[in-house]
């Protein structure tokens, strides 16, 4: 298959199932909730709601770098496509990836001029010192494999089996990475209820689009990067039904559980990676 028509079919995919997936989780925090809540395609239908309104820019916006920022947010995790699903790249490209994410996160907060905007710039920094010691499970996976490539790390596991059982503190470790980058995450702090939207609150029409659109494939991508690192060589079918489950699972504790303070979060998250990084490295010794 062309290049670019295999990025272009997986960029599609990513966004239709990360905003079917992102709308089955508001829909089962919202029945956890005992709330009917809205349909399963609302988020998606969200996405394409804002390439039709009409884009307002406020007066205390940065140009052109407030448009930037946003078309730099849709960017970036289409780059962690073709990384990941069409050319089957190095984990090392996924997590430069993540850490301009980090960057876009905190610069879009700044650009829009808005009080609400500038703190989620902050809690952005708070942020990035407590999931970046989570990419910490990289270094564990190259030790456990010997190497950082996505082909060869799904190699590795048709060999040897998936790496859940050799290393699973470190597979939590990446989970809670996800959990924190999912909808009323507890540790959500850039997008917190108090804040509005965080970041994106003077974002609107097309620019809040392609944020909606880049949320979407972001959380299919890191799915799909837990799934392959962790379980291996998995057919389509298997993929589905873990990126389900994990959704799912994601959903239940984020409404059952209150946000976290800054503090809290950061301390939590510190203390999690600690305890993964230590627990798979004496795991790794003892095997």
């Amino acid at each position: 298959m062309n290049l670019m028509a295999n990025i272009i079919i997986n960029v599609v995919i990513a966004f239709l199932l990360g905003s079917l997936l992102l709308g089955f989780h508001r829909k089962v925090m919202a029945r956890i909730q005992l709330r009917p809540g809205p349909p399963i395609i609302q988020h998606f239908l969200h996405s394409l709601k804002f390439f039709f309104k009409e884009a307002s820019f406020p007066k205390t916006a940065s140009m052109p770098f407030y448009i930037a920022i946003a078309c730099m947010y849709c960017a970036i995790w289409i780059v962690a496509v073709i990384v990941g699903p069409v050319t089957y790249g190095s984990l090392l490209l996924i997590f430069g990836v993540y850490a301009v994410y980090k960057i876009v996160e905190h610069n879009a907060g700044s650009s829009s001029g808005s009080p609400y905007g500038k703190m989620s710039c902050v809690r952005a920094v708070f942020s990035a010192a407590a999931e970046i010691p989570l990419f910490a499970v990289l270094a564990i996976v190259f030790l456990q494999t010997g190497t950082m490539n996505l082909g060869e790390i799904i190699a590795y596991q048709s060999v040897n089996g998936p790496l859940i059982y050799s290393i699973p503190l470190a597979a939590l470790m990446f989970f809670i990475l996800i959990l924190s980058k999912s909808p009323y995450s507890p540790f959500s702090i850039t997008k917190g209820k108090d804040i509005i939207s965080g970041f994106e609150t003077e974002h609107f029409g097309v620019l809040r689009g392609y944020m909606m659109l880049s949320e979407s494939i972001a959380w299919y991508i890191l799915l799909w990067v837990f799934l392959t690192v962790f379980f291996g060589p998995l057919s389509i079918i298997e993929y589905l039904i873990g990126m389900i489950l994990i959704t799912a699972i994601t959903a239940v504790i984020n409404a059952t559980t209150p946000i976290l303070n800054p503090n809290h979060t950061v301390m939590s998250q510190i203390s999690l990676a600690i305890i993964g990084i230590g627990g798979s490295l004496l795991l790794m010794f003892l095997a």
